[in-house]
């Protein structure tokens, strides 16, 4: 059997596993692992796959991953998350959809803090939806806007979706980080502008709260103080250039422990349960990189990644149509794999193209996280909607797919933007890595 045949057989095996619910880590493991020893034998096999769990382990790089997760969990588990979704309510709250707003609006800020799309819809999702649900909103909108605002997570810094990226293409971390920063509120604004429409069309979907005195605001925002201080000091440092985003990390997570213990918001057991949590996350992803370095050696040896480059320019689609080709595959793969597992298997290959058709790899960075964004809310996988409906059991998994319909449009808007005008991602990363 050819090189290529083995690399077909390899991917169908792949695909087959993740199929029979075997992890994604462990799946792209097995793969390249017997994939290498078809090809080039055991004993080149077991060498890379000892070299290659070396080098992923000891990436320094990847010291942001566990520090922004527990960053995120401490944020949780204090109450410091419920304070943002509090400070967001009570500015926005009594407009006309002004609850599902300040959803989102939380989601995006949690985001900057946790990296995880996940992470942010369900902790956004147990204080929101109770609250929209009490307020009469349209389950639909409530739990789309939850849904769709989380996937902000794999998209505002720190993404974990970014750093593994920067690992698969040894791009530089921080100039991701940073072009994550204009896409993510254009998207947080195009997501309050869906549920504007939403609301305009049916105004029961989203009533009115009552307004807050501005007083109180002031005090809400006061009491949120802490987690946008971090936010502040961590994302804001590094573009400053005050610190790498490997410091960001570090600095940011001992600074959300110390005010969550000095101000008393954090119980021995809570802080305990937030670094197991960490532990458990952070294995998953370094299992994650590591099973994404052991594959791409195989794919290498089989040629798959030249054999697409090759096909695709065969095709004479020219660089727009080429581009569109990969997109529309993200949104297929969407319907079956995770965020993640899309991004280890897809951007081996696609990179390669990507740089010869002359697109610059930030933006592509972007782009291609948006695109899985997307797969995170579309049927039948659609995580983050599988997430909110474990969330708000009463509602039924159709409602939650028929309500994140209005979002899904707006990130397609949002993509199309980006595409359109690529220096709403290039502008901030440019003007700090001259």
């Amino acid at each position: 059997m050819t090189e290529l045949g083995i690399g077909v057989l390899g991917f169908g095996a792949l695909f087959a596993l993740m199929i029979l619910r075997t992890p994604v880590a462990f799946a792209m493991l097995l793969t390249g692992f017997f994939g290498i020893w078809m090809i080039d034998g055991l004993r080149r096999a077991g060498a890379v796959l000892v070299t290659e769990t070396y080098s992923a382990v000891a990436n320094y790089s990847l010291i942001v991953v566990p520090m922004f997760i527990l960053l995120g969990n401490i944020a949780s588990e204090s109450g410091f998350s419920r304070g943002l979704y509090d400070a967001a309510h009570a500015w926005v709250g009594r407009l006309r959809g002004g609850l599902a707003a300040a959803s989102v609006i939380g989601c995006a800020a949690f985001s900057a803090v946790s990296g995880s799309s996940v992470a942010t819809a369900v902790t956004i999702g147990k204080v929101a939806l109770p609250e929209m649900k009490r307020l009469g909103y349209g389950a639909g909108l409530s739990t789309g806007a939850v849904a769709a605002g989380g996937t902000l997570g794999f998209l505002i810094p720190p993404s974990t979706g970014f750093v593994i990226y920067a690992i698969l293409t040894e791009e530089s971390i921080g100039r991701l980080f940073m072009a994550g920063i204009l896409p993510g509120l254009l998207m947080m604004a195009l997501f309050i502008g869906a549920i504007w429409v939403v609301t305009w069309r049916d105004p029961s979907q989203g009533p009115r709260g009552e307004a807050v005195p501005l007083a109180e605001r002031f005090r809400l925002l006061a009491r949120a103080f802490p987690l946008i201080a971090v936010i502040v000091v961590s994302i804001g440092g590094i573009y400053v250039g005050a610190f790498t985003p490997v410091e960001a990390s570090g600095i940011g997570a001992a600074v959300i422990v110390i005010i969550a213990f000095a101000t008393r918001a954090l119980p021995l057991d809570r802080f305990r349960h937030a670094v197991m949590d960490t532990v458990r996350t952070s294995a998953m992803l370094y299992m994650i990189v590591i099973g994404a370095n052991v594959l791409n050696p195989f794919l290498a040896l089989t040629g798959i990644p030249d054999g697409l480059g090759r096909g695709l320019a065969a095709l004479g689609l020219g660089p727009f149509a080429t581009l569109m080709v990969i997109l529309l595959s993200y949104v297929v793969l969407g319907m079956f794999l995770d965020g993640l597992a899309m991004l280890v298997i897809t951007i081996p290959i696609y990179f390669p193209v990507i740089v010869a058709l002359g697109y610059d790899p930030i933006w592509f960075g972007v782009v291609a996280v948006i695109a899985i964004e997307m797969g995170m809310i579309t049927p039948p996988v659609g995580l983050n909607v599988f997430v909110v409906r474990n969330v708000a059991q009463d509602v039924s998994l159709a409602t939650v797919f028929r309500g994140v319909m209005p979002f899904l449009v707006a990130m397609i808007l949002c993509l199309a933007l980006i595409i359109a005008i690529p220096g709403i991602a290039l502008i901030v990363p440019n003007s700090m890595f001259q």
